[in-house]
């Protein structure tokens, strides 16, 4: 995996996070999901790279090799505000002041609070299989809570962690042969860790408090994604099916927003790696 990458830790002051990054040109970061590590980018980044960019994959604060504070009673230890600001210290630390950006799943709504708190870092940003916080919940009817139940689960205290860690192996499952073998192998060291399963579990809490109240008050203060935004979705997954058109949600925290969906299932960068790296590629090149 990564070859001609890369790897460190950079300390932030709060956190010490475990990052990859390779090639030459335009900055991108590229944001992973639950319960996934950076690993999860290993078909798209050296694609990436390949055409011209320099890719920087971090494993989110608590996830993989990535190390944070003790959960907070409130939360904030493992807001995505605290996360954002871990990753513009990372891309400090490499060089970079401005950066294009990409986060799925979990790594979507860290992607908007980054955006949102430092309009100056990102040049563009592309969400993948998200939608704000705030958005999910203001639509969590009967069907959103059947089929995403695990959000009210991991909100519970203790009893995660009790559920998950007596039998990581049967509570996150995943295909080497969809993933690819070090991914794999990478991701289920990480979730055999009691410590990175409380820290994913910290970021669902803080995701219905502290997250959703900062959402909450950048809708009151008027605050936008003013970069140009691009919202992809996995066809094979239900982000459309339960809210309609995606595109037209963010268009609600966007002033410049286009998308479509892709023929994959929810782990697009594993699935389907060519057809989404030519799509942030033709992103990405777009003002160049």
């Amino acid at each position: 995996m990564f070859e001609h990458f890369e790897a460190t830790t950079v300390g932030t002051g709060e956190a010490d996070i475990f990052v990859r990054y390779g090639g030459d040109g335009p900055p991108v970061l590229l944001l992973h999901g639950h319960p996934r590590t950076s690993a999860t980018w290993h078909r798209v980044a050296p694609l990436l790279a390949e055409r011209g960019f320099t890719v920087v994959c971090p494993d989110l604060r608590g996830y993989g090799r990535s190390r944070g504070p003790a959960p907070t009673a409130d939360h904030t230890a493992h807001s995505k505000r605290a996360v954002a600001g871990d990753l513009v210290r990372v891309m400090e630390a490499l060089g970079h002041a401005r950066f294009h950006l990409a986060g799925h799943d979990r790594g979507a709504a860290v992607a908007l609070r980054l955006t949102l708190d430092r309009p100056e870092a990102v040049r563009r940003a592309v969400f993948l299989d998200g939608l704000p916080l705030t958005e999910h919940l203001a639509r969590a009817d009967a069907t959103f809570a059947t089929q995403w139940w695990h959000w009210f689960f991991f909100a519970q205290p203790d009893i995660p962690e009790r559920v998950i860690n007596a039998d990581p192996d049967r509570w996150y499952r995943g295909d080497p042969s969809t993933m690819g073998r070090e991914n794999h192998d990478e991701w289920r060291a990480a979730t055999r860790n009691p410590d990175v399963v409380r820290a994913m579990l910290e970021d669902y809490r803080a995701g219905l408090t502290v997250d959703a109240r900062h959402e909450e008050a950048d809708r009151a203060a008027g605050r936008r994604v003013r970069c140009p935004a691009l919202i992809l979705w996995s066809l094979r997954d239900d982000l459309e099916e339960l809210y309609g058109d995606p595109v037209a949600i963010w268009r609600d925290w966007a002033d410049d927003v286009r998308g479509h969906g892709i023929d994959s299932g929810h782990h697009i960068a594993e699935e389907a790696p060519e057809a989404l790296v030519a799509d942030l590629a033709a992103f990405f090149t777009a003002d160049a």
